[in-house]
């Protein structure tokens, strides 16, 4: 891979704080008044997509009640920087704990996701002491975007994959002075966790990542999911997810092939924007919510869209899916003890993901979803606590 430190290359790391100009805020209001809305079908719910009215809905409260100055200040709340590493500018938030011996723990996001997921997590992560927990199980938290996502950008070039991204995640820690460090993460920031274990082998203490029902349809379109060992029963059950998803993933098409030419809407439609992320967060969320604010806050998904709009990278978030789908570097697996949490849970994933049971932790949980730190903070927030504590 390319190295990290070339002569002569800026390895400052710069304190940074998000302050969207008023003109943005101005300009996202009077989009979405001007906004030209399709004809509802009646009835479907949301088998076609999502639902007009319920957008309509969700639109005409991001314009008229959300405060975006109120989610800003709270953002700037927690430290946030940025640094260069191989020629991409890297965006992350870094709290460090009060307690001195605090373990450092690297956290990625996934897709359509950012640091917003990690609002409701660091406090309890940082400071056990002042959220009813062990001081002895604090973390400083370093929870970086994805080059493409957020205030990682502008992305200079074609190439920033997965293993790029973990590379460039293995510099971030060293930079920071983390001699050793675990690592977390959900959805693809779970294979960005995964791959960092291999690239900062003698750093990286353990692995915790999070799936769902859905993740792990997903991952299985991507690498073929074993099922030698199942019985009929379980076979027909794997079926069925697949097929479920077979419904869902025309979002993975389109941004593994096509992410330019969608690239248009999300970039110049705040309520194309908005829709493009509410599907996933209804079809991936707790399926006891019938709508996504009923599985997160409202506020809060707001958050996370309006960080991707006023970026403007949907487009190149988008475009990391289209790299990481195209990808021919590869990354071999390691043996750092790796600990799964699973949100929503099928009984089927261990039966595929863990069959001899060799993880070093598993924990099933029937609430939250593929959002685990907005869907169900408190339960992540101790599944973290108690994987860690070996490696104390």
């Amino acid at each position: 891979g390319p190295t990290m430190t070339h002569a002569g290359s800026n390895t400052e790391i710069r304190p940074f704080r998000i302050d969207i100009p008023q003109a943005d805020l101005d300009d996202l209001r009077d989009r979405l008044a001007r906004t030209r809305w399709p004809a509802a079908l009646p009835g479907g719910g949301w088998s076609r997509g999502v639902p007009v009215r319920y957008l309509q809905e969700l639109a005409e409260y991001w314009r008229t009640s959300y405060d975006w100055r109120v989610h800003e200040a709270r953002l700037n709340g927690v430290p946030q920087f940025r640094t260069e590493i191989d020629g991409q500018t890297l965006h992350f938030l870094h709290s460090r704990s009060p307690e001195p011996d605090a373990l450092p723990i690297i956290i990625t996001h996934g897709y359509p996701s950012s640091f917003v997921e990690t609002l409701e997590i660091i406090g309890p992560l940082t400071d056990p002491r002042s959220h009813g927990g062990d001081p002895a199980d604090a973390f400083h938290v370093v929870a970086p975007l994805i080059p493409g996502f957020g205030f990682s950008v502008p992305v200079g070039e074609t190439g920033w994959d997965m293993p790029r991204t973990a590379r460039a995640f293995a510099e971030l820690m060293r930079r920071l002075g983390y001699e050793r460090y675990g690592a977390h993460g959900s959805d693809i920031g779970a294979g960005v966790a995964g791959m960092l274990a291999s690239i900062d082998l003698s750093r990286v203490v353990g692995v915790h990542a999070t799936t769902d029902p859905t993740s792990f349809i997903i991952l299985g379109s991507e690498i073929p999911i074993d099922t030698s060992g199942l019985s009929a029963a379980e076979r027909e059950h794997v079926t069925r997810l697949q097929e479920h998803f077979q419904e869902g993933k025309g979002y993975l098409q389109l941004q593994s092939n096509r992410p330019r030419t969608l690239s248009y809407a999300l970039t110049d439609s705040p309520v194309g924007q908005l829709a493009w992320i509410v599907e996933p967060f209804k079809e991936w969320t707790n399926p006891a919510a019938t709508v996504p604010d009923d599985a997160i806050d409202r506020d809060l998904l707001l958050t996370n869209v309006s960080l991707y709009w006023f970026t403007r990278t949907g487009a190149s978030a988008a475009n990391f899916l289209y790299e990481s789908a195209h990808s021919v570097d590869w990354v071999a697996a390691s043996d750092v003890p790796q600990g799964m949490a699973v949100f929503n849970a099928d009984p089927i994933l261990r039966r595929v993901l863990d069959p001899e049971n060799t993880m070093a932790h598993w924990s099933e949980f029937d609430r939250g979803g593929h959002f685990p730190a907005m869907e169900a903070p408190d339960l992540l927030v101790d599944d973290v606590r108690t994987f860690f504590r070996r490696f104390r």
